[in-house]
């Protein structure tokens, strides 16, 4: 999210970040996006029975802002096919694996197990299906001799970073949609 919010300040977007937006208080984005001006609300997930109740809080909430386009960074939550469908085609996220490869959690780990000599991160579009939208834009790293969860995860991250404000205002520039081919189009290594 901070990668975001300062390659728009920089760049000077022809765009706006509406707002922050967590399911728990005690989130450094809240306090990065208030510090830069950026409205911020808090939605926790425990203070409702069920995850369609809290999706319907959030959408309520985020739909405030009236968003053009939404962007998961670093929310871990599984959203409900109601709430993924009242956003689509304008809501991205960010895996850290090349998808379709090791979907979900421990994606690291996974590639390592999987003896894979290349991993990365990958921009979706969100789908109901978990981790399996259409790809827009990937980012590759080297799986190196001797490699860890975290020294992977920290090569990674650092892709990530590059990637995903190259994909936002990619979306938000109209040069990639939902409804193109499901291959990335962007690739930065």
């Amino acid at each position: 999210m901070e990668a975001i919010v300062r390659a728009a300040q920089a760049e000077r977007w022809p765009a706006r970040i509406a707002a922050v937006i967590s399911n728990r208080a005690d989130a450094g984005g809240l306090a990065f996006a208030a510090a830069h001006g950026i409205a911020t609300a808090v939605v926790s997930n425990k203070d409702y029975a069920s995850r369609e109740a809290f999706d319907a809080a959030l959408q309520t909430v985020v739909d405030g802002f009236a968003p053009d386009l939404v962007v998961l960074a670093g929310f871990m939550r599984i959203l409900t096919p109601g709430f993924v469908d009242h956003y689509a085609g304008r809501m991205l996220n960010i895996h850290p694996s090349l998808l379709p490869l090791f979907p979900g959690l421990h994606t690291h780990a996974q590639a390592l197990a999987a003896g894979v000599t290349e991993h990365g991160a990958t921009v979706h579009f969100v789908t109901a299906e978990l981790d399996h939208g259409p790809a827009v834009a990937q980012a590759r790293v080297p799986v190196l001799p001797g490699d860890t969860p975290e020294t992977l995860s920290a090569r990674v991250l650092v892709q990530e970073h590059r990637l995903y404000p190259q994909a936002v205002r990619a979306v938000l520039d109209g040069r990639l949609t939902m409804m193109q081919e499901h291959n990335p189009v962007l690739e930065a290594s």
